[in-house]
């Protein structure tokens, strides 16, 4: 069970906020560390920024010395990641400054990654397409950011609390819709629906405060992708490619799936480890316009350049200059200061400089892009292989985070203290156990969050660490006061805050995940659930293996069966009881952690394994539970011994829990809608 829980932790983080989602590490890679940042001092000074200078001796960003830190930096991370090939693009002043290929995006080939003709998946990155779309529409006058998203559609998305779902919310991520994963990939062309069928086969619930809490949505990403099509009277694909990849000239660049015999054969093979060498079938994604872009890097940079050039590429414009501005600079807050969600964009300004971008990763590809908008910058990286112990977002993280060390260094803004007498209070008050708001809700795959809780701790130098918030090494970051409820990584520039009321931490988020999600404190109740789960099935398990181990040990001894009549046969019920709960709380389990481990697992042709599942869940918990009872009953009431007793007791309530676990968390039941 600890394996479960450990690898459920990381799933909260990773395979939840994974494909095609972002997965900004908060960490930096131990090959090759980024260029030093300004850190969170011992004596609880802030590190906000001011507007921000070029010190002297900064490396100028010029082609040449870009190119040889990039030369320094890739192939030795990419090799140490076991990463077979990569594509990294900067773009200045609506020039091309560099495009670089490294490895290979074919291994048994030995086909090199080419910048100009190789295609990469960079996953979440695609939705910047979908918002530029949505803007384009807005721009028009065709759609309102603030109306009912219903009047553009054919068929009904319940409010919530009165608020009706609007593009604004979908583009800020605060529907308040929970996480929908079913359909999410696939290996199988013919498992793909049509956008309006994938939409309309469930609608996830909106489990938020709509407006207010961020909770990242492919679901709603593809509703804006469909709000596209039905007002602009053409498919999504054909829209795109008339609207944004024509007008911009990204001749090598396409949501279509299958893509195109000419542009298939560019597309680099996807890996789960280069060293691996075997190459992965292509994903196909139901909810296209959240993740299907397959694209150059080349047809990258020119998307980057019309974003960093107010909507203009060339004498082409795919947005007009305040609609671009628009999108870039209109904020929706997380908590306190952090990070926002711009309208499309995150908010990911570092060392001063203003930027905007957005991360991406499919099963096997891994991406970001980068926009420092005050200084006409882009940085675009997409990677063909997951790599080994989270390479990719070690790699990301440290290319964007040492880029900008490295050119777009910034002043330290003036101390703000905070005592130490402070630090140990607001350090007492954020600890505990917390769920993120990006999180599956009203189905079966609810229980991840139940084995994946995120906990906070208060060190005993005043600093906290967050189980989730990895640095090098594979140990939590340190976070230090800075401000009243606002921390900061210890190693890096990262911020993490905490909203307050009553004197309670109710929820916090921190960087770089605080545009899409914050962390809700979790009652004592549910805190609770996850170690006595693992209570519950010890006994079972324990009661489970008594069964074979007790005949045995009699037949080998010679020992007659104790028992008879009723108690005999108690006994022997409540463990085929047991035995029912036990297999039917392991059956779930594994299909969930199997699911977030291999989201191909999440296509339509596992419903009938999820259906069978949650149907004998419904037959053999309650009936487990009703024999546990029944026994406790009959063995509390008769002359059998105090440990016997005691054991009955806790094998009913034990059972009796994961009957409540079946029901909380929605295994009972029939349906596969997740």
């Amino acid at each position: 069970m600890r394996a479960i829980h450990q690898i459920l932790c990381g799933a909260m983080l990773t395979a939840l906020v994974s494909l095609p989602l972002l997965a900004q590490d908060a960490t930096s890679p131990t090959a090759i560390p980024p260029a030093p940042v300004a850190a969170a001092p011992d004596n609880g000074v802030s590190a906000t920024t001011e507007t921000p200078s070029t010190p002297a001796g900064v490396p100028v960003l010029t082609r040449e010395d870009v190119g040889a830190w990039l030369d320094g930096f890739l192939p030795y991370a990419l090799a140490n990641g076991d990463i077979a090939g990569a594509v990294v693009v900067v773009v200045k002043d609506g020039q091309v400054l560099v495009q670089k290929g490294y490895g290979y995006a074919d291994l048994a080939k030995r086909t090199p990654v080419d910048p100009d003709a190789t295609l990469f998946r960079p996953g979440s990155v695609s939705k910047l397409f979908t918002w530029t779309a949505v803007m384009q529409l807005v721009q028009a006058g065709k759609l309102d950011l603030d109306a009912d998203v219903n009047q553009y559609i054919d068929f009904k998305i319940p409010a919530r609390d009165g608020k009706p779902v609007t593009l604004r919310q979908v583009m800020t991520h605060t529907t308040g819709m929970e996480e929908q994963i079913r359909g999410l990939i696939t290996a199988k062309q013919d498992e793909i629906t049509s956008l309006g069928d994938a939409l309309k086969h469930w609608t996830p619930e909106r489990i938020h405060v709509p407006g207010a809490t961020p909770a990242y949505s492919n679901y709603a990403t593809a509703l804006a992708g469909y709000i596209v099509e039905r007002v602009s009277g053409q498919s999504f694909d054909d829209y795109l490619d008339g609207h944004i990849f024509k007008p911009l000239g990204m001749n090598h660049s396409s949501f279509r799936q299958p893509l195109a015999p000419a542009l298939l054969e560019g597309m680099s093979k996807g890996y789960s480890k280069a060293s691996e060498g075997e190459p992965k079938d292509y994903e196909f994604i139901s909810l296209s316009p959240a993740g299907s872009l397959a694209a150059t890097g080349s047809d990258m940079a020119r998307f980057m350049i019309a974003h960093l050039q107010d909507g203009a590429f060339g004498d082409a414009r795919i947005l007009d200059a305040a609609t671009a501005e628009k999108m870039h600079s209109t904020g929706q807050a997380s908590v306190g200061p952090l990070n926002r969600m711009m309208l499309g964009f995150y908010e990911t300004t570092v060392n001063g400089h203003r930027a905007i971008s957005h991360g991406g990763d499919t099963q096997w590809f891994h991406s970001d892009l980068q926009l420092f908008l005050d200084d006409g910058i882009g940085l675009f990286v997409s990677m063909n292989s997951s790599g080994r112990d989270g390479a990719t977002g070690h790699i990301r993280y440290a290319l964007s985070r040492g880029f900008a060390d490295r050119y777009l260094p910034g002043t330290p803004a003036k101390p703000v203290g905070v005592s130490k007498e402070d630090a140990t209070v607001h350090a007492a008050q954020l600890a505990g156990t917390y769920t993120s708001s990006r999180r599956p809700d009203t189905n079966f795959v609810s229980l991840a969050n139940l084995l994946g809780p995120i906990k906070v701790v208060a060190n005993e130098d005043g600093t906290i660490s967050v189980t989730a918030a990895m640095g090098v090494g594979g140990a939590p970051k340190k976070w230090r006061e800075i401000a009243p409820y606002v921390w900061q990584d210890t190693s890096s520039t990262d911020r993490l805050a905490a909203d307050v009321v009553d004197g309670k931490v109710t929820r916090f988020s921190m960087e770089p995940y605080a545009p899409i999600m914050v962390f809700e404190r979790l009652s004592a109740w549910r805190a609770l659930s996850m170690p006595l789960l693992v209570a519950s099935l010890a006994v079972l398990l324990l009661t489970v293996i008594a069964w074979p181990v007790s005949a045995l040990v009699r037949r080998y001894y010679g020992v007659r069966y104790a028992l008879d009549g009723i108690d005999a046969r108690a006994h022997r019920l409540v463990r085929i009881g047991a035995l029912l709960s036990l297999l039917a709380t392991a059956a779930a389990l594994g299909l969930v952690v199997g699911m977030l481990s291999k989201l191909e697992m999440t296509s339509p042709g596992s419903d009938g394994l999820i259906i069978a599942m949650r149907l004998f869940a419904t037959v053999a918990l309650p009936l487990g539970a009703g024999i546990a009872v029944w026994n406790a009953w009959h063995v509390l009431r008769g002359r059998r011994k105090w440990l016997a007793k005691l054991w009955a007791l806790l094998l009913a309530l034990a059972c009796l829990f994961l009957l409540w676990i079946g029901f909380a968390h929605h295994v009972i039941g029939f349906g596969a809608n997740y």
